[in-house]
């Protein structure tokens, strides 16, 4: 037995608990999905395609279980109906919501073409204010069910919810939605049982990042600001996001945790 015992261990525990992620098929929101499946977490994954089976797969591998839901993030009929889905007919209590998955479009501002603006945000920033909104309501409805045990959202923000980029103004902006979003849902609802946090990642090498790694000047501009001297990779958010689903962070809500090696602090 550690130092702590078996107490603080069960802290970070998500034994019994259903995860719902967005995103979950690649890059950070794979990791997500995989630690929360090491932490004792079962998985829905949202995802537009149901052929990518890798995160499933590895999921119950460990042998936890795993569904996949097809859903466009980008079609608003589809992400309102996904909810209903998995509480109705896969009859399924969720207990926790990452809002992961994303897209990203580059143009100069003064050539940004709308339907590339229209797309960002509506993946990025109202599709998570949807799901929220749903699953959080399951959530306060299905109160009674839990045992005390909170409910918990996790919504990924970027860097790009502090500072602006370059030739991304419709990302910068949903990434700064974001933000208001994880603490206006707080306000209202962690007095009633949900915590609303959100994760920042700094400069993470993904595919979402692809642009920007074969790009030698940016890379070598990225790399000298970064003072962990790495780009961060998608084990990097295991820990944090487990935290913020489980026990260990009851009285943790409204919060923007930036995991990116040291690069807000310069």
């Amino acid at each position: 037995m550690g130092v702590f015992g078996t107490q603080a261990r069960d802290l970070f525990s998500l034994e019994g608990k259903v995860a719902v992620v967005t995103g979950g098929t690649r890059g950070i929101g794979a990791g997500i999905c995989i630690g929360f499946a090491e932490a004792g977490a079962d998985v829905v994954l949202i995802q537009r395609s149901a052929t990518n089976t890798s995160t499933k797969d590895a999921i119950e591998k460990m042998g936890n279980k795993a569904w996949i839901v097809q859903c466009d993030l980008s079609n608003a009929e589809e992400v309102r109906k996904v909810t209903k889905y998995i509480t109705e007919d896969l009859g399924l209590l969720i207990d926790i919501l990452v809002n992961c998955g994303g897209i990203q479009r580059r143009h100069p501002a003064e050539l940004f073409p709308e339907s590339d603006w229209d797309e960002v945000i509506q993946v990025n920033l109202k599709s998570c204010w949807c799901l929220a909104r749903d699953i959080g309501r399951h959530i306060l409805e299905t109160k009674s069910q839990r045992n005390g045990s909170r409910g918990k959202i996790i919504n990924i923000a970027s860097l790009a919810s502090f500072q602006g980029g370059i030739t991304v103004p419709a990302y910068a902006a949903a990434k700064h939605g974001i933000v208001g979003l994880t603490k206006a849902l707080s306000n209202e609802w962690v007095g009633k049982g949900i915590n609303v946090n959100a994760v920042a990642p700094g400069y993470i090498a993904t595919e979402m990042n692809t642009a920007l790694i074969e790009n030698p000047t940016r890379s070598r501009q990225i790399m000298e600001r970064i003072p962990a001297n790495r780009w961060g990779s998608s084990e990097d958010f295991k820990g944090v996001v487990i935290f913020l689903a489980s026990a260990a962070s009851d009285y943790v809500s409204g919060d923007v945790v930036t995991v990116d090696g040291g690069w807000m602090a310069r």
